[in-house]
């Protein structure tokens, strides 16, 4: 296959504020921080679509280590300063465990699937690190109840002897997912039913949640600096994109596109639109928030002294406009679709350091193509 297996850059980590440093608690206050933190990470569900048994493994195993904390809090006694320390490492620990499970949760599931050995491989660290805080912890010197003891000891076996566990499922379907962006590189348009199969898997089972995993590999792609990273990344945009389209969205009709000579006559899908003149867009560019608007439109809003999106409030941290060179593509195949004039310059394949990617570039192809052929374009959903 041309697609190598890592082809993706690494995902990125959002560790909750503070994750890192090490607390500065009194004795009680350690053990009751680390009480509750292993209560918060215990109540999280694992991971309904990808890496679940990795996932309910670790929340297992934090569950026993609340039964410890809870212990010690019932008999106060002061805790010596090997063991304060080990306690304090634990709690950087147990901080990464729940940023890792969060960071899952809530990130992209296609994006955590093209990632899932690498963080399989996270979670077996943060597993290995829990073993070797565990194996210094002394738990006889800190007077628990004989079934909390066995309880460690347990744990503490469980932890040294974990190895790393990839699923075969999710391999299989990365596998898979990364066979059909080779495939549109050379403009093979999916199969329809096995791209129901990848997002039903994926927990991705309507237009709502389609357009949610999109905006999620949006912010992806900002969250990537390289220009490879974001060109990834806006590959399994497009693949989405196109699955959204073709799979869930209810075309309408309209009335036979050779007649159509305006963009007034026809309904403009809002993904077309500017959203500051509501009129097609002819050249569309983005802004440092990652909003979309039309070249003229955004420059006349910029130059009469606003430094914030029109969209989002948000403050503009540069005033560059970056072409949204896929969505000009996918303009114009609609409005040729439709017999609608609109003029386009070819535009260079690197643009302001971005590139555009062949995989995103054909599935925005495939996805005009279907919208033409239902002689109704796509339909009006915002961002996705």
């Amino acid at each position: 296959m041309a697609v190598p297996p890592r082809v993706f850059p690494p995902r990125k980590r959002r560790p909750s504020a503070g994750a890192f440093l090490p607390p500065k608690f009194s004795d009680q206050r350690l053990l009751q921080s680390l009480f509750l933190l292993s209560q918060e990470i215990s109540s999280l569900n694992p991971l309904q679509f990808l890496l679940k048994r990795n996932s309910s493994s670790i929340i297992r195993k934090t569950k026993i280590l609340a039964f410890l904390f809870e212990e010690l809090l019932k008999k106060p006694i002061p805790v010596l300063s090997p063991t304060l320390l080990c306690f304090e490492e634990m709690y950087l620990v147990l901080q990464r465990i729940k940023t890792l499970l969060e960071d899952c949760v809530n990130g992209s599931k296609m994006w955590l699937l093209m990632q899932s050995d690498s963080v399989a491989n996270n979670f077996h660290e943060l597993t290995a690190e829990l073993a070797t805080l565990l194996d210094i912890l002394p738990v006889k010197d800190v007077e628990v109840s004989e079934d909390v003891e066995e309880l460690f000891l347990l744990l503490r076996k469980q932890c040294s002897q974990a190895k790393v566990f990839v699923d075969e499922r999710d391999s299989s379907l990365r596998l898979e997912v990364l066979t059909m962006l080779d495939r549109i590189q050379k403009e093979i348009v999916p199969d329809h039913s096995k791209l129901a199969e990848i997002l039903d898997f994926l927990g991705l089972p309507n237009s709502l949640s389609c357009k949610e995993e999109i905006e999620n590999l949006e912010d992806e792609v900002q969250n990537q600096q390289d220009e490879k990273a974001k060109s990834d990344v806006i590959a399994l945009i497009g693949l989405v994109r196109y699955a959204k389209c073709v799979l869930f969205e209810p075309l309408t009709p309209g009335s036979d596109s050779k007649t159509k000579k305006s963009a007034s006559d026809v309904n403009i899908p809002a993904d077309f639109r500017c959203p500051i003149s509501l009129d097609l867009m002819r050249d569309p560019v983005v802004v440092a928030t990652g909003q979309t608007y039309d070249r003229e439109s955004i420059n006349l809003w910029i130059e009469s002294g606003h430094s914030t999106c029109p969209k989002t409030g948000q403050a503009l941290v540069h005033t560059s406009l970056i072409p949204n060179h896929a969505l000009k593509n996918l303009i114009a195949m609609w409005c040729r679709e439709l017999k609608i004039p609109f003029d386009t310059a070819e535009g260079n394949d690197r643009v302001n350091g971005v590139i555009k990617n062949k995989a995103a570039l054909e599935a925005t192809k495939m996805t005009a193509s279907f919208s033409g052929e239902q002689n109704g374009g796509l339909p009006v959903n915002g961002r996705g």
